[in-house]
Formats: C-alpha cells, sequence, structure tokens
C-alpha cells in the first residue's frame, strides 16, 4: 500500500511544479492556488503515511485550507473566458 501511496505522493509533485509553471510563466493566478493546493495535499499525505507527529487539528486545517484553494482555483478558471 506505501508504494501506491509514494506514487499518489509523486504525481501530487507534479501537478505542484506544474501549478507552479502556470502562475509563474504563464501569469495565471488559478496557477497559484493549484500550486498550493497540492503542496497542502503533498504535506498532508506525507504526515500521514510517513506518521509524523503532526496533531490531528493542524492536519485538518491543512486540509479544509487545501480545498478552500482548489476551490478558488477553479472558479478562476471558469471565470477566466
Amino acid at each position: 500500500m506505501n508504494a501506491i501511496q509514494n506514487v499518489s505522493i509523486l504525481m501530487e509533485l507534479a501537478v505542484t511544479i506544474l501549478g507552479l509553471l502556470i502562475w509563474l510563466q504563464k501569469k495565471k493566478s488559478y496557477g497559484a492556488f493549484i500550486f498550493l493546493t497540492f503542496l497542502l495535499y503533498m504535506v498532508y499525505d506525507a504526515c500521514k503515511l510517513w506518521t509524523l507527529a503532526v496533531p490531528e487539528l493542524i492536519l485538518r486545517i491543512i486540509f479544509v485550507v487545501a480545498s478552500l484553494s482548489i476551490l478558488v482555483a477553479v472558479w478562476k478558471l471558469y471565470k477566466a473566458d
């Protein structure tokens, strides 16, 4: 199961990098929100996978902020055209 989770974290890393490139190279603000979302997802998943001593409240806050961030990104994409 850890192998699948590691692959998932690597895919989240790829999306994180693409979000950063969209933000910095393409100058699209929604890229910043995609970057933030998947950066937080990576942190959340890594904490869960490697059982890091992060309080559950902090993990819940990370997840909520990531969810809000992707909501903003999708809203910006919707409004873009």
